[in-house]
């Protein structure tokens, strides 16, 4: 069985080298949910492809700008090839600053805030209408979910008893302009949730443990669902930990190689 904490490891590896190079990107949200995707597809989804060559699983990466972290997971389960990492946002290059349906592996654009959630309610809507099974999962983040769709979605979920969908919420505190709590507070996230109808979980969103025994709770539960990971932006990294700088920030050749000796 893979060692997970040594592949998170690698993925932020990856995302260092990859933002650096490219010379913009978004590092703080990126390193953020490393461990959530890692889980979801190195050990909870289901790859394989049914009868209409779709894959089992879906996944929506609603917050778009952590594309990076998204890409070298792809990347680690052979969807993108690791050279191809190296031209992250070139003008060029097919792997875009934002997710595009293109990409190998990628089941829906994304970057404008708030949609992610939408779309995968119509994912989950699907496989009940049509009796397929699989599950739908997305990740948006805790300032995304200052966007009115997110809660209009969460009701539609709830009218529609979609217990295939699987939301996780990167709660990290941050986002571009500050604090969560200083620019429009989501706190008592649990309640909010559990007033719309959802099974409420909440986890430390960096322990795999946690995070794998929550995913297994979701898929008994019989309501949609939502995994409140409470996260460190910049994880891995000491000088961007909890700094909302480094939200959206090129790396420098001095930070570059004080990140890389760190993820050693």
């Amino acid at each position: 069985m893979e060692n997970l904490e040594k592949v998170a490891k690698s993925i932020r590896k990856d995302i260092i080298d990859m933002i650096y190079t490219a010379g913009s990107g978004h590092p703080g949200g990126s390193l953020s949910c490393v461990e959530i995707l890692v889980a979801l597809y190195h050990r909870a989804m289901n790859l394989e492809l049914d009868s209409n060559n779709q894959r089992i699983d879906k996944f929506i990466l609603s917050k778009g700008h952590a594309s990076s972290c998204y890409y070298a997971v792809l990347s680690s389960k052979g969807y993108i090839p690791r050279e191809d990492l190296k031209t992250f946002r070139k003008y060029d290059s097919y792997l875009e600053g934002h997710p595009c349906i293109k990409i190998n592996g990628v089941d829906v654009s994304s970057g404008s805030l708030g949609q992610g959630l939408s779309i995968a309610n119509g994912m989950a809507l699907s496989k009940k209408i049509s009796n397929e099974k699989g599950y739908v999962y997305c990740l948006v983040g805790d300032g995304e979910i200052e966007e009115g769709q997110i809660w209009e979605a969460c009701m539609s979920a709830n009218k529609y008893n979609l217990d295939n969908l699987i939301l996780f919420i990167d709660n990290n505190g941050l986002q571009i302009d500050g604090s969560i709590n200083d620019v429009k507070s989501v706190d008592n996230l649990d309640e909010k949730f559990s007033s719309f109808g959802f099974y409420v979980q909440s986890v430390n969103g960096h322990d795999f443990d946690e995070i794998l025994t929550a995913i297994d709770n979701a898929k008994k539960s019989k309501m949609p669902n939502v995994i409140i990971a409470k996260t460190i932006k910049g994880k891995g990294v000491s000088f961007m930990e909890n700094d909302e700088k480094w939200h959206g920030k090129k790396l420098t050749q001095e930070d570059y190689k004080n990140a890389i000796d760190q993820l050693l």
